[in-house]
């Protein structure tokens, strides 16, 4: 064959070309740009533990500094831990991921997230839970692990409606002997006030319905409470049993993975007990390591579970692999 300009031309435009038609049969036209408001899809994610559906659902995230996120540890250090991570170095994306339980039917919601109180990048759970197929109408129990407002705040809006009509309500019996003690409110500093203001917000017009549950006790068929204290006083962890099928849920025990699972002797500005948060911590991660169970976070990347495997002093996080299928 005789190479031509010619020759060479219409080679490279049928390289190029779509097998299945005309060489010039290609379309000019632009996608749409979807701008700076778009948004992801929904964000919600099924799994199976045993015979029990999981569903995380995604109430978006808030932005905070590094700087000061973590008390006991260098700015530099947290620093390149975020670098390592391939994290911004100046802020931390702080992410909020609940949990449904559906075991035969029946819907059990652990944590609310912030409802219509948190940042403005947050407030997605309401549309998150409604596309994965639920009704508030649906939750036949919530279940809180501790009474931080991004946990709670979803049970009641700013005008006082109830979210879930008809769920019957579970709380840490310590939780609530702490933050709904008005002595207890009344002699913290100012600044400290808010967190007891928020539970008697949220609690207060269903306060003599609320149940409180002890540790180490079945919660809901399946679900064991698990004591987690240092985060605050009654915070709550969680394992979820069905057949073979274990997930150990973590709640606030640690962040964001790549700063405290890393570093499970660092501390959050938010861990009240700083000492008795890093030893449960430990605790907890060398749980999930030697019985390589499936664990579940508060506020790791979504979907928020997957693995926890030792690594030297600390732990590394080993996502689940994601699946189109539940």
């Amino acid at each position: 064959m005789t190479l031509t300009r010619r020759t060479i031309l219409a080679s490279t435009v049928l390289a190029a070309a779509p097998l299945s038609g005309p060489a010039l049969a290609q379309s000019t036209s632009a996608a749409p740009n979807q701008g700076a408001g778009a948004r992801q899809a929904p964000g919600f994610y099924r799994y199976k533990v045993g015979d029990i559906e999981v569903t995380a659902i995604n109430d978006g995230v808030a932005p905070r500094p590094l700087e000061g996120f973590i008390r006991n540890a260098d700015l530099a250090a947290v620093q390149q831990a975020a670098r390592e991570a391939f994290l911004p170095q100046d802020t931390i994306q702080n992410t909020f991921t609940t949990l449904v339980l559906n075991n035969g039917g029946r819907l059990t919601l652990i944590d609310t997230g912030n409802g219509d109180s948190g940042a403005p990048t947050t407030g997605r759970w309401m549309a998150n839970f409604r596309a994965a197929g639920f009704d508030p109408a649906q939750v036949n129990t919530v279940i809180i692990s501790h009474f931080h407002g991004d946990h709670i705040n979803g049970l009641r809006l700013k005008d006082g409606t109830a979210v879930f009509p008809n769920a019957e309500v579970m709380v840490p019996a310590v939780e609530w002997a702490f933050w709904m003690d008005d002595a207890r409110m009344n002699q913290a500093p100012e600044g400290a006030r808010g967190g007891f203001q928020g539970a008697r917000r949220v609690f207060g017009p269903i306060a003599k319905d609320v149940k409180q549950y002890e540790m180490d006790k079945e919660v809901v068929p399946g679900l064991t409470s698990i004591a987690a204290p240092g985060h605050t006083p009654g915070h709550t962890a969680y394992m979820l049993s069905s057949g073979s099928g274990r997930l150990l849920i973590l709640s606030d025990t640690a962040n964001h993975p790549a700063l405290f699972v890393r570093n499970p002797d660092w501390s959050a500005v938010f861990d009240m007990d700083a000492d008795q948060a890093r030893a449960t911590r430990r605790k907890m991660l060398e749980l999930a390591a030697s019985e390589r169970a499936q664990v579940a976070f508060y506020h790791a990347p979504f979907p928020a579970t997957g693995h926890i495997a030792k690594d030297g002093n600390g732990f590394r996080f080993v996502p689940v692999q994601w699946s189109p299928a539940v």
